[in-house]
């Protein structure tokens, strides 16, 4: 700074002040999302959509809370304007047209459970930067929370749509499903849209591989509070999948830029397919290139939840570390050398965060 007063010409004061108050801005919307976060994952925002105008102790009362924590809160949510507060009569309320985006009722659309991403990869920050400076990954299990939000997250862009959106992506799948096939999902996490899928059609068989066991005992916990008989779900690495013309429909939601070796896993996932067989991808979508990815609505959480876990995850392993944002155009060069020849790419309406590809195995 010292060098730029030294030589005015070189400075631009007006854009020096407009980025200070940029800045001024980000620290109070990071500090909001730890907030929002808060607010989701202790019920406060579910509470005070369904609540008339209450004061701190009746929204402590109601959500169950410590008051004086609640109380602090608020001072956050009211400063930061989300929520809305009388003076008057010390009372606090939260709009419906802020309801619509924050709480579990407004779910597809609700935002507030994304915020968790922030604290969550905040608690790698030291690890993090360890890589920055000596290279390599930082391993899953390192993560807290992680299949729980993922969860969350997969329940809202890919479950809620499933039926609706997504499998019709596919002509005849649903009857096809209704009337009986073989069906994997690689990287299944907790399971939720394969338990989903299972519970819908139950004349089909369903199988779910995931690398944690972690997310696997949570995915086999539901099954079987559900009853689920179509179901077996077990660990394993997508990179030792040797299974031969298995499955009549395969599918990974956001499961490939973070493996290891994604070349070899849709090699596998290829050669596990049935001659007619169906692969559904879905995958973010960025486009690998920085310049174009400045327009994506989600492009610095995107870029920021890639530099912090799925590249990382990956590198940990001695992999690829593609990242979230590798791009359709890398996207689709893999899945041409792992030798499918038909490859259809697909946005929904509701889903301005992902892309889904319907490919199969022949033209």
């Amino acid at each position: 700074m010292n060098d730029l007063i030294r030589n005015p010409s070189t400075f631009d004061a007006g854009r020096a002040e407009l980025f200070a108050g940029r800045m001024l801005d980000m620290l109070n919307h990071g500090a909001l999302t730890l907030m929002i976060s808060i607010g989701h994952r202790s019920g406060l925002l579910d509470t005070l959509a369904v609540l008339p105008p209450a004061t701190s102790a009746g929204i402590a009362e109601a959500a169950g809370l410590n008051e004086r924590y609640v109380r602090e809160w608020l001072g956050a949510m009211v400063t930061g304007g989300i929520v809305d507060h009388d003076p008057e009569s010390q009372t606090f309320s939260l709009a419906p047209e802020h309801a619509a985006c924050l709480t579990r009722a407004a779910a597809p659309d609700n935002l507030a459970a994304y915020a968790q991403y922030v604290p969550l990869l905040g608690q790698v920050e030291d690890e993090i930067l360890h890589c920055f400076r000596h290279g390599g990954g930082v391993p899953y299990e390192r993560y807290p929370r992680f299949h729980e939000v993922m969860a969350e997250d997969s329940a809202q862009t890919v479950v809620a749509a499933l039926e609706e959106h997504i499998l019709p992506l596919v002509p005849g799948l649903v009857e096809r499903l209704a009337a009986g096939i073989d069906v994997l999902d690689v990287g299944c996490g907790s399971g939720r849209a394969l338990i989903t899928l299972a519970r819908r059609f139950p004349a089909s068989r369903f199988t779910g591989y995931d690398f944690s066991p972690e997310a696997i005992g949570r995915a086999v916990a539901e099954a079987e509070s559900q009853g689920l008989t179509n179901v077996v779900l077990e660990v394993q690495d997508a990179a030792t999948l040797d299974e031969l013309g298995a499955y009549d429909l395969i599918t990974t939601f956001d499961a490939i830029h973070d493996q290891a070796d994604p070349s070899r896993v849709l090699g596998n996932i290829r050669r596990a397919l049935r001659p007619d067989g169906v692969y559904l991808m879905q995958d973010i979508s960025g486009t690998g290139h920085v310049h174009r990815d400045r327009d994506h609505p989600l492009g610095p959480l995107l870029y920021t939840v890639s530099c912090m876990h799925c590249m990382s995850v990956s590198l940990a392993q001695g992999g690829a570390g593609l990242g979230a944002m590798w791009g359709r155009e890398q996207a689709t060069g893999l899945l041409r050398d792992a030798g499918f020849e038909r490859i259809e790419i697909h946005r929904l309406e509701h889903d301005p965060q992902n892309d889904y590809y319907v490919i199969r195995r022949n033209a």
